[in-house]
Formats: C-alpha cells, sequence, structure tokens
C-alpha cells in the first residue's frame, strides 16, 4: 500500500526529538496514543533504539502504521494495538507515554478520561509527553492558532484548542508534576510531565 504522508510530522519530529533526548535517555518502554501515520514512530524509533515503542490506534489506522514499520525494519517498533481513549486500555506498564497532535482533537470528555485512565498503565516513576498547540489563561498564542481553532470547531464542536492550564490540572489530578513546557516551531509547545514521589 502506498504509505500515509503526513507533512506536519516532517516539519515537527526533530524538534520533538530534541525534547525526547533531553528526557528519555533513561526509559526503556515506550507508549504513543494516536500514532496517526506512524512516521513519529519509526523517527524516533531510530534515533532512541533503546527504547520501545509500542504504537496505538484506531483499527482504521493500522495499515498505515504497519506500513512504515514494516519498510523501516525496526524491531523497536511494534505493530499497532487498538487503543480508544474511552474503551480499553493495554494491560501493560510503561514509563513513557507519549502524544502528538490529539488534545484539540478529541472531545473533552475523551481528554478527562485520557489522564484519568494514565495511572493504571505507567511505572511509578513515568513521563508523559505532549505535544501540540496549547491557549494559555484562556487566549490564543497566535493568530494561526486563533484561526486553526476556529477551523477545528466548525468541523467538530468538541474539539478544539486546550487551555494549558487546565490539561496541568489533569495531569496533576493523575499524579503527574510538570517539569517543562517547552515553545516548538509553528507556534506548537512540548509539554513533559512526571509522575510525583509519594511522601
Amino acid at each position: 500500500m502506498n504509505k500515509p504522508d503526513a507533512p506536519s510530522c516532517h516539519r515537527n519530529r526533530d524538534p520533538i526529538l530534541d525534547v525526547l533526548r533531553d528526557h528519555c535517555a533513561d526509559r526503556r518502554e515506550a507508549l504513543e496514543i494516536g500514532s496517526g501515520t506512524g512516521q513519529h514512530a519509526v523517527h524516533f524509533g531510530a534515533a532512541l533504539p533503546h527504547l520501545r515503542w509500542q504504537t496505538s490506534e484506531l483499527p482504521e489506522h493500522h495499515a498505515g502504521i504497519r506500513a512504515w514499520i514494516d519498510e523501516s525494519g525496526l524491531s523497536n517498533v511494534l505493530p499497532p494495538i487498538t487503543l480508544d481513549v474511552r474503551g480499553t486500555w493495554p494491560e501493560a506498564r510503561y514509563d513513557l507515554v507519549f502524544t502528538s497532535n490529539t488534545l484539540h482533537i478529541m472531545s473533552w470528555e475523551s481528554v478527562q478520561q485520557l489522564f484519568e485512565r494514565l495511572p493504571g498503565i505507567v511505572t511509578p516513576d513515568a513521563k508523559l509527553i505532549v505535544y501540540g498547540p496549547f491557549n494559555y489563561h484562556g487566549r490564543h498564542t497566535s493568530d494561526s492558532n486563533r484561526d486553526f481553532d476556529g477551523w477545528l470547531k466548525a468541523r467538530d464542536p468538541q474539539s478544539g484548542i486546550r487551555d494549558f492550564e487546565d490539561v496541568n490540572a489533569l495531569a496533576r489530578a493523575a499524579g503527574f508534576g510538570l517539569l517543562e513546557d517547552r515553545a516548538m516551531p509553528a507556534n506548537n509547545r512540548c509539554a513533559v510531565w512526571q509522575t510525583l514521589t509519594m511522601p
């Protein structure tokens, strides 16, 4: 089959990889929630061979992800599992969870469900990395993000760019403390959390 190709992946994969290199040298088992085309998985898997990268998506995207993995020949990037945040989650435990450009296409209820389910799949020292656009204090960070938010909501009223403060509150409620909120190209952000050590 012709592999799916998202142009944005070519633009953002290396800035995201910089974040992964800074925060994931000691990680071993990664779960990517919403692997999309599979391009990120093979790029990160090739650059970070110490990580076993579990892809996941809705079933209709599995063939495209498999095509990228098969072409890469990487043994540390695993075929996709089915993961709908509102449905069944894997039973394995991961010390890294990564998701890219997903929170703004989900309903807010689904975003809440994602964070509520995280404690059940992570190790005690897990890190969570989320890439994508955010608002701050209810305000868009650029005209392009404002326009993008309008396009998202016209397509699906339940979607839209999320307020960082709201997402951070969900992360804290799930037991994660913020380590970094890094500015990225094209008015995106990459946020890194880690599970909080209980006293």
